[in-house]
């Protein structure tokens, strides 16, 4: 879909809500179109009173900024936690890091935390206040966002997967309560206005609310983050089809493979007019593809071994992030543990999945039956029990190549098993006090296959049951049958090439 302040003013792209909060309650004093603000040249007004809840659609060289933020988030983060135990000596690098209080503003109707893992909502700022100053504007003031990145780490940090959610997604916001104790009144509108009017609690609490996933720390980053991780890493490795030059993104590269540092990096996530057609979605994949390459080089070389390295990337990076007052360096220093072992390969982005909005061909909504399945496997997903080393000719079988036989299974289990595509048989039997696995003669690889799907049950052979079958016996207090995290067209992987 093109994406609607490409090039004219007949494609507003501004965030605006379709519905607008109650007049009592709308936060007049901060801009809900910080797209128009910052683009067009509109000047924000000071007097609340004079705040426009539609303003005019804008003319073209509107912001090119706001696609950065999720970059830098998305690293920091990344290479942050990955950075080893060594680097956590340095407790003065917490001094570094602005925290924010806000569970009082999350509310106490939020999603259960079903598992081990760890859900770190990754927000963008386009503040130009500080460090920022060099990208300052008379017409624009304040703080929005407009990038909203979930990464979802695994139970067993041996995976994770940064889903993307686009800017101008149409979702139904929450009442949500500024820092002030201003109360925001629930509204339908566009995805990054929710930051606009009440801050990174209001769209932490947006996204737990319309995707049910239970989410436990936040992370937000500038402008000049996203340069020092650039930087830091001694620049990233981008690929350009063909020459590019675009002076609004200050923009001038070659065609093909080069690294990329500070400013060209900055223009080359930034530029809608020089690369791809426009729209939002395709620059959302040609920023998945520079992570996925910020990725790839963080954990394969020095800089997550030598502490000096890692240090001075640390002092740079913490100087530009905020966080809330949960995610301290002992927390940091567990995640940081537990990830040493991934690999640049288990790192996956993807889009929620999107359709036209009917009301606004220049907005999108999620497709709820793409989108549903992936919301489910993140907030489902469990710790899998390391799966026993299998011959070097043996390969475990597909699911659609294990016949199952459930016993005493509740139709959920059965559907749950057949929807990962195992050929599944049910029936009563006795009651047991355990749930197990049983393999006949010739399946135990099918045995293993199964139990990737329920974690945590025994296997055992069982002369009674049939050869090259399994049986799945299930004790009265049930059995939960793992997801599988579906594929989304066009996600990219870490270890990609970036040509």
């Amino acid at each position: 879909m093109a994406d609607n302040d490409a090039d004219g003013p007949a494609k507003e792209t501004g965030p605006r809500a379709e519905t607008d909060p109650p007049e009592s309650t709308e936060p007049k004093a901060e801009s809900t179109e910080p797209d128009e603000a910052e683009e067009t040249g509109a000047h924000e007004p000071e007097n609340a009173d004079e705040a426009k809840p539609e303003p005019e659609p804008a003319p073209p060289g509107r912001k090119r900024r706001r696609g950065l933020r999720w970059v830098a988030a998305i690293a920091a983060i990344v290479v942050l936690a990955a950075g080893g135990t060594v680097v956590f000596l340095y407790e003065r690098l917490q001094g570094n890091i602005h925290k924010e209080h806000v569970e009082d503003q999350l509310g106490a109707n939020r999603p259960a935390k079903l598992n081990k893992s760890m859900n770190i909502l990754l927000l963008g700022s386009d503040s130009r206040d500080g460090a920022n100053k060099a990208y300052w504007s008379p017409d624009i003031s304040g703080e929005r966002s407009d990038t909203t990145i979930l990464l979802h780490i695994s139970p067993n940090r041996d995976h994770a997967v940064a889903v993307s959610f686009p800017r101008d997604s149409m979702v139904q916001v929450p009442g949500c309560t500024k820092k002030n104790g201003q109360k925001v009144a629930p509204y339908f509108g566009m995805l990054n206005s929710a930051f606009a009017y009440a801050g990174a609690p209001c769209t932490w609490k947006t996204i737990e609310s319309t995707t049910d996933i239970h989410i436990d720390h936040y992370v937000k980053i500038d402008f000049t983050g996203f340069k020092r991780v650039v930087d830091a890493l001694g620049g990233v490795e981008i690929c350009v089809p063909h020459a590019v030059y675009d002076p609004r993104a200050n923009l001038n590269l070659k065609a093909g493979r080069q690294v990329v540092k500070g400013n060209d990096a900055l223009g080359y996530v930034r530029t809608r007019y020089g690369l791809g057609d426009g729209s939002d979605l395709e620059r959302i994949q040609r920023q998945q593809k520079f992570m996925a390459s910020v990725v790839n080089k963080a954990t394969s070389t020095s800089m997550l071994t030598d502490p000096a390295k890692t240090y001075r990337f640390l002092n740079a990076v913490t100087k530009s992030i905020a966080t809330d007052d949960k995610l301290n360096v002992s927390a940091m220093r567990k995640l940081a543990t537990s990830l040493r072992g991934m690999t640049a390969g288990t790192v996956r982005f993807v889009t929620v999945p999107t359709q036209v909005y009917p009301r606004d061909p220049n907005r999108v909504q999620w497709n709820t039956a793409e989108a549903k399945p992936l919301f489910d496997a993140i907030r489902k997903d469990d710790a899998l029990p390391a799966p026993a080393p299998a011959p070097p000719q043996a390969e475990q079988p597909k699911p659609q190549e294990v016949k199952v036989h459930v016993v005493n299974g509740s139709k959920q289990v059965v559907k749950d098993l057949r929807a990962r595509h195992f050929r599944v048989t049910a029936a009563k039997g006795p009651v047991q006090q355990e749930t197990k696995i049983l393999y006949g003669t010739g399946a135990e690889r099918q045995a293993d296959a199964l139990g990737v799907a329920v974690p945590g049950v025994r296997i055992l052979p069982d002369p009674t049951v049939p050869p090259g079958t399994v049986s799945l016996v299930v004790a009265p207090a049930g059995v939960q049958v793992t997801p599988e995290i579906p594929k989304v067209n066009g996600e990219i992987k870490a270890d990609q090439v970036p040509c």
